[in-house]
């Protein structure tokens, strides 16, 4: 065989390459197909909460999901997928990032990447992410803290939400009680943006830990006997976990009876209640521009210390 005719002939199997999608056009380099044992283990990690615990990952998908998680934790990506039709498009800015990272990629056709998804439209990437590992003991033994218990917040979006603004606003960590939505849902994840990798998250069947742990907790409700209103507060304790409840029933009773605090944020009279992630933004940022007081003792009862109620 000819020299010409080899090249030609290595050409034509490119070309077939390219054809089923393991070639990518911009940059000339093969990409491997997905295989059958690989779609069946990353649509188990979209549709299994025990299938993402039993191998500590979870998938984030879309473009900026991704991107973010290239430029701010690229050693948390396990292996990304992506199709022909998102290389074809894809930015020069995002094909660095991918290019750059030292995890494996697979290439799929669009209607196996389709059957995946967990998106109305998908986008064409994806990855597998390693879920970080936190030490709860560091946290709890902080002399100053803010952390965040949330109580059977059932809505993956809520969860998701409450997460971002945790990490938005320099929460110190978050504690979910285990009937909550998992924290690696799709719908979580999306909902994080990207802040999932950032802030340290733990279980707890209850707050009673905290509370032994010298923690004070503050629960939101709506309006009762002994309820103050959050403008009442202007001082709050060195380590404190505000507590929410589940979207519709709030916090259970015991918590309630833990709780240091119990506050409300007024509403207009038409307007019930509000959201809980809502709820969870007003109080954070509420109680983190307050000075804290020297006693950490969480036995301390909550009372309406307000500087403008003690100069009458």
């Amino acid at each position: 065989m000819q020299p010409r005719q080899r090249q030609e002939e290595s050409g034509d199997k490119r070309k077939s390459k390219a054809r089923i999608g393991l070639v990518d056009p911009s940059v000339s380099s093969v990409i491997p197909p997905l295989t059958r044992v690989q779609t069946t283990r990353i649509r188990g990690l979209f549709r299994d909460k025990h299938a993402r615990q039993a191998e500590g990952t979870f998938i984030a998908e879309g473009v900026k999901a991704v991107r973010d998680l290239l430029r701010s934790f690229p050693s948390q990506v396990c292996s990304l997928v992506v199709t022909r039709s998102y290389m074809r498009r894809e930015d020069r800015h995002d094909r660095r990032l991918r290019e750059a990272v030292s995890c494996p990629s697979y290439c799929c056709p669009d209607h196996t990447f389709d059957s995946l998804s967990d998106l109305d439209t998908p986008q064409g990437i994806l990855a597998v992410v390693r879920q970080p590992v936190w030490k709860e003991e560091d946290v709890l033994s902080r002399p100053s803290m803010f952390g965040l218990y949330g109580e059977r917040i059932r809505d993956p979006l809520n969860v998701g939400t409450i997460i971002r603004i945790a990490a938005a606003l320099d929460v110190t960590a978050l504690w979910l009680t285990p009937d909550s939505a998992d924290r690696y849902n799709p719908k979580v994840v999306r909902a994080t943006s990207g802040a999932l990798l950032s802030l340290p998250i733990f279980f707890t069947q209850d707050a009673s830990r905290l509370v032994r742990q010298g923690c004070s907790v503050y629960a939101a409700e709506v309006k009762g006997p002994g309820v103050l209103t959050i403008d009442e507060i202007d001082r709050i304790p060195q380590r404190l976990i505000l507590a929410v409840g589940n979207e519709g029933q709030g916090l259970s009773a015991q918590t309630r009876m833990q709780a240091t605090c119990r506050f409300t944020i007024p509403l207009n009279p038409l307007v019930e209640s509000l959201n809980v992630a809502a709820t969870v933004a007003i109080a954070t940022y509420h109680f983190q521009r307050q000075p804290k007081r020297e006693s950490t003792s969480s036995g301390k009862r909550c009372t309406s210390i307000n500087r403008r109620t003690q100069s009458r």
